[in-house]
């Protein structure tokens, strides 16, 4: 394994885009459902159960080599709002140039030869994760991290909220983060071997009616 290449992948800086999305807490914050740290993170752990479950569980199953593009048609599937899955399309389409600078793939230009408008950006991640000599787990980290910092961030410039307090929200979250993380590890272990069926499909219908109305607002500091 190369850990530099999770640190890359990891890395705020990695120009795949997420700096423009919030997550879902700018309608969130716009509905007084997120105002405070403590309302983050409550909305942070919600969406780390449920997208992010998904999200890190598809990633691990790229790494371990499940077809990318039967994986692409999960991601469709656990997807039902359209506005999230344009989101996820575009991010992939970003993240996708990324990676292909970073960790150059047979893999990675055939999954963009087939999905030219961008797969779901789990799959890609999980694909740059494969390329980069990265694990499953490493893959699952990466996107729950992900799951969680894109909304604290946003939050900070949102709410003005402390950026000491949005930190220690992602620390306090640490130890579900590794839980999630392992569960979508262990359930790309049993996809692998029983089939797509397998993997987590929960929803958080709130977040999907909150993409929906966002993707309609005139004016909005953030794409998603």
């Amino acid at each position: 394994m190369t850990r530099a290449a999770l640190l890359v992948l990891a890395d705020g800086r990695f120009p795949a885009g997420g700096h423009a999305h919030s997550g879902g807490v700018e309608p969130a914050v716009k509905a007084g459902r997120v105002h405070d740290a403590a309302s983050l993170a409550e909305f942070c752990r919600g969406r780390l159960h449920t997208a992010g479950l998904v999200s890190a569980s598809l990633a691990a199953a790229a790494v371990l080599g499940l077809d990318p593009l039967a994986l692409d048609e999960a991601a469709d599937a656990r997807t039902p709002s359209p506005a999230l899955r344009a989101t996820a399309r575009k991010l992939g389409r970003q993240m996708m140039r990324a990676a292909r600078a970073a960790w150059p793939s047979e893999e990675l230009a055939a999954l963009a030869a087939a999905r030219p408008r961008g797969a779901h950006q789990p799959v890609v991640l999980g694909l740059a994760a494969r390329a980069g000599g990265l694990s499953a787990p490493d893959a699952a980290h990466c996107v729950v991290y992900e799951t969680v910092s894109g909304p604290a961030t946003a939050a900070v410039r949102l709410l003005s909220l402390d950026p000491f307090d949005a930190t220690g929200v992602l620390a306090r979250l640490g130890p579900e983060l590794d839980s999630v993380a392992a569960a979508a590890a262990r359930a790309a272990g049993v996809a692998s071997a029983e089939g797509l069926d397998a993997l987590p499909a929960a929803s958080a219908p709130l977040l999907d009616i909150m993409a929906e109305a966002h993707a309609a607002w005139p004016v909005r500091l953030f794409a998603s």
